[in-house]
């Protein structure tokens, strides 16, 4: 049984309280006794709780009846309704206003451990599938961690000692070494292994959007926010949270996240209660976060705070030692996939990837054996299946140059150029994609398919 979940115990008799407490402690779990629907309701608005154990009859109020009331304060939470006045009809009544299982009284302490394992192994589930669709399209092409290059390996073990710990992470490098990756990785190491990792996207929110993501809102909190929402921290309770391209976040946004970091409190949006989470945070940033703070665009307490481990993961080019071995990688796994079981490169196509300097990084070479093994007529790809410049040896390549107007080239590579330079001299994400007149959803997705995201 998972040891970090947690149970709320609303009963009005101290003696079932006492002994259900008793009951789900020796399996680990975290239990607040309570015993009035009032007092259990004001729980329900700081706390978060995976199972909830609710008598029928609290005095003469209604277990039953609070159900829903429950359930809106978290939703999804599993409850188990328990009473002396077992029937069919409670039963069903019970199902039917939202709970999740029914314990009649008296009960043995082994029935007490058995549902609240069913409600928490249910509820693992659902969060592991979804975890599991939105990693469809990451598969196993994107986690491969064996590595011949000295750095690297120094840099797995640096990242293993700190998954080990609870502190903050921040991982820095450029677009495309694997950031979003590697944080899956750190969190499969860590002792929150079993509990659930959320992301949250900056760049595609902005505004209250974004604070809202995070930390969740009331109704009427906002235009458009037509019922209460939990947030992405609610969402990670017992987790990790990731924050990709934190360098995006809002400006209330950035001052929410550092009092969540300063002291696990934060408080949803249009409301003023103030909640507590236990969430582990790792964050990825493209750009150094210390030009952003001397620009004025990002708060230099929050870089602090998030700055505890700063994991800065190496571009391809400086692991050359990986770069056959990723490409025999991706052909194994895409010939597969396009029932090519015997891809290999051509003696001319092993030096170019070698020698390409890789801007794009792994995904740029993912992507770019993706392509090869979908398109290449031959089972031997040469360096123009990859689209790598043919090998010259690299002392006598003449210098790049980059696409221009005019050029006999295609539209996309033109389209490329111009957002990668765009986006590496604009401010912020945002205001890159009001230079290129596209919002900054449409800009991710580009930057995404060019590999520049």
């Amino acid at each position: 049984m998972d040891s970090g979940w947690s149970a709320l115990v609303i009963d009005d008799d101290p003696g079932i309280r006492q002994s259900v407490r008793l009951c789900l402690e020796a399996d680990q779990a975290r239990v607040v006794p309570v015993g009035t629907l009032p007092g259990a309701l004001e729980i329900l608005e700081h706390a978060r709780f995976d199972v909830v154990f609710l008598d029928l009859w609290l005095g003469s109020e209604s277990g039953l009846a609070a159900v829903p009331e429950i359930l809106r304060r978290q939703p999804g939470v599993g409850i188990v309704v328990i009473t002396a006045y077992a029937s069919y009809e409670t039963a069903v009544e019970a199902i039917k206003r939202g709970a999740v299982d029914y314990l009649p009284k008296p009960f043995t302490p082994e029935q007490v451990r058995h549902a609240a394992r069913r409600v928490v192994s249910a509820h693992l589930l659902k969060q592991q599938v979804v975890e599991l669709q939105d990693r469809v399209s990451e598969t196993d092409a994107e986690s491969c961690f064996e590595t011949r290059s000295p750095r690297y390996r120094t840099f797995l073990e640096t990242a293993e000692r700190a998954a080990a710990s609870d502190c903050t992470i921040l991982l820095s490098g450029e677009s495309g070494t694997g950031k979003n990756v590697l944080a899956r990785r750190i969190r499969s190491q860590s002792k929150r292994k079993d509990r659930p990792f959320v992301t949250v996207l900056c760049p595609m929110l902005s505004g209250e959007l974004l604070t809202s993501a995070l930390f969740g809102h009331r109704k009427g909190a906002f235009t458009g926010a037509v019922t209460d929402a939990l947030g992405k921290v609610d969402e990670a309770e017992g987790g990790t949270l990731f924050l990709d391209e934190v360098s995006e976040l809002t400006p209330d946004a950035q001052a929410r996240l550092l009092r969540f970091l300063n002291d696990q409190t934060y408080e949803r949006l249009g409301e003023t209660k103030e909640r507590k989470a236990d969430v582990r945070i790792i964050a990825a940033s493209n750009r150094p976060l210390d030009q952003a703070v001397a620009a004025g665009r990002f708060r230099e307490d929050l870089f602090f705070r998030l700055n505890v481990v700063n994991l800065l993961s190496p571009p391809l080019r400086e692991r050359r030692e990986d770069i056959l071995h990723l490409v025999n990688h991706y052909l194994s796994f895409f010939g597969r996939r396009q029932g090519r079981d015997r891809l290999t490169l051509s003696p001319g196509a092993e030096q170019s990837v070698q020698d390409y300097r890789w801007p794009g990084n792994l995904r740029e070479l993912r992507n770019a054996v993706e392509r090869a093994a979908i398109l290449a007529q031959s089972s031997v790809l040469s360096s123009d299946d990859l689209a790598v410049p043919p090998s010259l040896g690299e002392e006598r390549k003449p210098p790049s140059r980059s696409p221009a107007l005019g050029d006999p080239i295609a539209l996309d590579d033109i389209e490329r150029e111009h957002i990668a330079r765009v986006v590496a001299h604009a401010d912020s994400f945002e205001s890159a994609a009001k230079a290129l007149g596209i919002d900054a959803s449409t800009l991710q997705r580009k930057r995404k398919r060019y590999g520049l995201a």
